[in-house]
């Protein structure tokens, strides 16, 4: 499918000033619900150790509360950090995490910046339409953020120009079969769109390869969560703003009938006493090559399942 054609598909189309909004409110109470987002962002750190490559600036594209970046700034503590996000609220969250970690007399003496402070900068906008200058950093990072995108290759190409000759891009996204169970519930209860659409593993590796990236190697594993009730489902993904915010979402509440019908459907799901939450996370890295000459075609790309 085409960017021209995706951009009109309304059940794809996300509503970024919803997105902004969402993650502005879930912001003071996100760490406390983002189990999810530290567990892959670990498990993307993990990948690393197999990388020998270090970095002199290092974007985090999508960085949230800051979990990522500080990671990061332990594994490169000699590198810059350019930490990005879509709502300002985050930001806050992230520089208070950071702060509190340094003991207050430091932070009085200007100190800070021995331990990371001041080496982030914090960035606010859409990694669409990144606010960076061409070949400004060496690493750039995205965990759990590509899902919010609605052109992947514009995405793509964007993370492309501002990497150095050389640099890595590093991602995690969201696959199809993510919240399967509570896509199929809503199914059964109205016709409208109550979960967010997710872009399959091999047209992501097909994008990187398009936006000129080299040696791309993609992956993907199932996470399940489990639940005592469907409403810790949603308290959750509202805690964290995931909101569905493609353009069939119902735009007022979902009625009383519809909730119950899916609720019913979802109940139907329950094993060992438990309800489950399905994340299908994938995993991608690629390089920025010298020249558009050594990029690999589709059919040449490597794709590595976790099996």
């Amino acid at each position: 499918m085409s960017s021209n054609e995706s951009a009109v598909n309304h059940d794809h189309f996300i509503d970024k000033r919803r997105v902004r909004k969402a993650f502005e409110r879930a912001a003071p109470l996100y760490d406390q619900a983002a189990i999810l987002q530290r567990e892959v962002c670990d498990r993307m750190l993990s990948r690393l150790e197999y990388i020998k490559y270090t970095p002199d600036v290092v974007l985090d594209a999508g960085s949230g509360t800051g979990y990522g970046t500080r990671k990061l700034l332990e594994r490169y503590p000699d590198a810059s950090m350019l930490a990005i996000d879509i709502a300002p609220g985050m930001h806050w969250q992230a520089r208070y995490r950071v702060n509190s970690t340094i003991p207050r007399w430091r932070q009085l003496l200007g100190m800070g910046h021995k331990q990371g402070a001041n080496r982030i900068r914090y960035v606010a906008g859409d990694i669409e339409q990144l606010p960076l200058k061409d070949s400004c950093a060496g690493l750039a990072w995205s965990n759990l953020t590509l899902q919010w995108c609605n052109d992947l290759k514009k995405t793509f190409d964007e993370m492309r120009r501002v990497l150095q000759t050389g640099g890595l891009f590093m991602f995690s996204t969201l696959g199809p079969d993510t919240l399967k169970e509570l896509r199929q519930a809503f199914r059964q209860a109205d016709d409208y769109s109550h979960v967010n659409r997710f872009t399959d593993m091999h047209d992501i590796g097909d994008m990187l390869v398009h936006s000129g990236f080299a040696t791309p190697v993609m992956d993907m594993e199932y996470i399940t969560l489990t639940y005592d009730e469907v409403i810790g489902v949603m308290r959750d993904l509202k805690a964290i703003g995931a909101h569905n915010a493609t353009g069939t979402r119902p735009r007022g509440l979902t009625g009383k009938n519809a909730w119950q019908k899916a609720v019913g459907h979802y109940e139907a799901l329950r094993s060992g006493g438990k309800l489950p939450a399905t994340f299908e996370v994938v995993y991608g890295h690629a390089w920025k090559p010298a020249s558009r000459t050594s990029i690999l075609t589709p059919e040449t790309r490597r794709h590595i399942g976790l099996e």
